[in-house]
């Protein structure tokens, strides 16, 4: 069990990371090794899934008002968006668990308890996610930022926002979610910095790229926290019949302490998120994927 200082660093890498585009897991796996931590841990499993739920309790406390105005003031707004979150996904599920299984499959190919979990911590496979990361975060971050130049020149502009209304189409819904299930294996593959930059490919606003995204991100947390106690309840299990019972009682105080801090970070990560959108700002998520990726290869090659 990692003593409460290190709880609460982890939740504050991940309360800020989960929000920002340069992937949490990449962070919290690189933060956990640094401090001599096992990421595969049932322990530190139980710890993660209460990161990630303060975090979604971020996004919502942060988001309501928006999603409010934008998804629930008429009966045929929240129908929009229901089909379009249901259908992103629908999408997240067909490509996201299939391949999972494949990878599983795999990877762990002559052993029958194989997961994906189990390849998480491995920093030669999240240094590559990085950089793909990042590479798609700067192609749509310069691509957004040349357009709204060009764009704000024109006496529409403003006007083709309004009227073009405050959700993503189906079409930039479905992108997003299929995207989305891309990222699910990957670790350092960054869901909202994936998700937000191919709806901005697809020709959505940034604003409502980012609401839909963080929209979908509470649909999805749930689903991934029920596997991840899931898992921690069938190594609990395990350890159990081998004699080696896991006391998982010590870890429930710091894990709940941990999900508050990360709850607070997230709302700092979040505002600050925002305003890097506002000013046009989303390809420097971009460098720091990169720049991120390299400095995970050689925290490899320093046998972490």
């Amino acid at each position: 069990m990692p003593s409460l200082l290190k709880v609460l660093i982890l939740a504050i890498v991940q309360g800020l990371a989960e929000l920002l585009p340069v992937s949490s897991s990449a962070h919290v796996v690189v933060a956990e090794k640094l401090m001599g931590l096992d990421p595969s841990s049932p322990q530190m499993t139980l710890v993660l899934v209460m990161l990630h739920t303060g975090t979604m309790f971020a996004v919502i406390f942060y988001f309501w008002s928006q999603w409010k105005q934008a998804y629930f003031t008429t009966s045929h707004a929240t129908n929009r968006f229901l089909v379009r979150a249901a259908w992103a996904t629908v999408l997240t599920g067909v490509v996201g668990y299939p391949l999972i299984a494949i990878i599983e499959r795999t990877a762990f190919k002559g052993h029958s308890k194989g997961e994906i979990e189990m390849l998480f911590s491995r920093l030669d496979l999240i240094a590559p996610a990085l950089f793909a990361a990042g590479v798609l975060i700067l192609i749509a971050g310069l691509r957004e930022r040349g357009e709204a130049k060009s764009a704000t020149a024109r006496p529409d502009y403003e006007r083709s926002i309004v009227l073009s209304g405050d959700n993503v189409t189906f079409a930039q819904a479905g992108w997003m979610g299929a995207i989305q299930g891309f990222c699910l294996p990957f670790r350092g593959f960054s869901r909202s910095g994936a998700t937000i930059s191919t709806g901005l490919l697809a020709g959505a606003n940034r604003q409502r790229a980012e609401r839909f995204s963080f929209a979908l991100a509470v649909i999805i947390t749930p689903l991934a926290i029920a596997r991840e106690a899931e898992r921690l309840l069938k190594a609990k299990h395990v350890a159990d019949l081998a004699g080696q019972p896991l006391d998982l009682h010590a870890s429930v105080v710091a894990a709940l302490l941990g999900m508050v801090f990360s709850f607070f970070a997230g709302l700092a990560a979040l505002r600050w998120l925002s305003s890097w959108l506002e000013h046009g700002r989303w390809y420097l998520f971009g460098i720091y994927c990169l720049v991120a990726s390299g400095v995970v290869f050689y925290l490899y090659h320093l046998g972490y």
